[in-house]
């Protein structure tokens, strides 16, 4: 397969904006499985390619998302959605949900410990260095990041927009615009 015939990413899920942080978070989970999908396609052009420019801007493109943008969502739902729905939650939900959350966070943990090896293995080949990207440990993270997605959009995001009121998603939105730092207008 020749590599001008690759696509690798780009950010072509649409654009969210703080003001609505629920559809931003889920607009995330779609730029993550692009990044997933990167990575998949990476092993086979690899063993084709070797570290050509393709294979290393694709690499560094998702050291990159996974470095900042994947960390910021964590960081989203971790200190300003789930204190934001426990807060909200009515009491008959509030065990349901706390256990959601410890299972998310959980997950985040697991995805990150995750990343981390496999970012070691990204490293080199954004350096143009002889690729040693293992298939299996791609496709685990690409399914723990599948299932966790699942979860988030099947459970929590439709939760928060059934418990959150516009005040408190307002709040929500501003937390995460001041995460990267943009001023809010």
């Amino acid at each position: 397969m020749c590599a001008a015939k690759i696509s690798f990413p780009g950010f072509e899920t649409p654009a969210a904006g703080f003001e609505v942080p629920l559809e931003m978070l889920s607009a995330c989970h779609g730029r993550v499985e692009r990044q997933c999908q990167t990575m998949l396609r990476l092993v086979p052009h690899l063993a084709a390619n070797g570290p050509d420019q393709a294979a290393r801007e694709a690499a560094q493109s998702v050291i990159r998302y996974f470095d900042t943008s994947a960390r910021h969502h964590h960081a989203d739902e971790e200190e300003d959605l789930f204190p934001a729905l426990l807060q909200s939650a009515p009491a008959a939900e509030l065990q349901h949900l706390s256990g959601l959350i410890d299972a998310l966070r959980a997950q985040h943990r697991e995805l990150e410990r995750a990343w981390s090896e496999l970012r070691g293995k990204l490293e080199p080949i954004g350096l143009g260095m002889k690729p040693v990207l293992d298939a299996e440990q791609v496709g685990r993270l690409v399914g723990l990041y599948r299932s966790h997605i699942a979860r988030e959009e099947e459970e929590l995001l439709p939760l928060a927009a059934r418990l959150l009121g516009a005040a408190q998603l307002d709040a929500v939105g501003r937390a995460m615009r001041l995460r990267r730092g943009i001023k809010y207008v």
